[in-house]
């Protein structure tokens, strides 16, 4: 499988310790499968640095890491339900949840953060949250909250954009 990550440089050996907390799933190293998601998060990332470059970095990791045989378990979101909804929210909040070793699902941009702060504040019930996620295009993400995952991404390339 190919990823993609966006950020303000080249990441040729990603480290965990260098990643966010209270993020949408967790403390991790977020990549995607769409190298248009990539550039549009590093170039968000340069814009919000005022410094730096839109730079992708492209890795290839064996398709056998991502399947549920494996010692760490995996998190798979299909789709912006109320179960992705409260497990992004408790993670943006610090509050405890279930610590997975790979998370798979739905980003939440912009766009669906601001359905998901009005969410937050009580503005929104969870189902009128979920039935205007549903109307967005999303993009997929795959959080490595594991250094050990981390370090089987194979660095291939990256470019500036």
């Amino acid at each position: 499988m190919i990823l993609y990550h966006g950020s303000t440089h080249k990441v040729e050996r990603p480290d965990l310790s260098k990643c966010p907390v209270n993020t949408d799933f967790g403390k991790g190293f977020y990549t995607t499968t769409s190298k248009e998601q990539a550039i549009k998060w590093a170039r968000l990332k340069q814009q919000r640095a005022g410094k730096g470059y839109a730079v992708v970095s492209t890795y290839e990791i064996d398709d056998k890491l991502l399947e549920q045989t494996n010692d760490f378990e995996i998190m798979q979101f299909n789709g912006a339900d109320s179960a992705w909804l409260d497990f992004v929210f408790a993670n943006r909040r610090g509050l405890a949840v279930k610590k997975y070793g790979l998370v798979f699902g739905p980003v939440a941009n912009d766009r669906l953060f601001a359905t998901i702060t009005l969410y937050e504040q009580g503005i929104l019930s969870a189902a009128a949250a979920i039935e205007q996620l549903k109307s967005y295009l999303l993009f997929d993400q795959v959080s490595f909250n594991l250094q050990e995952l981390l370090n089987q991404l194979k660095f291939v390339e990256a470019e500036r954009v």
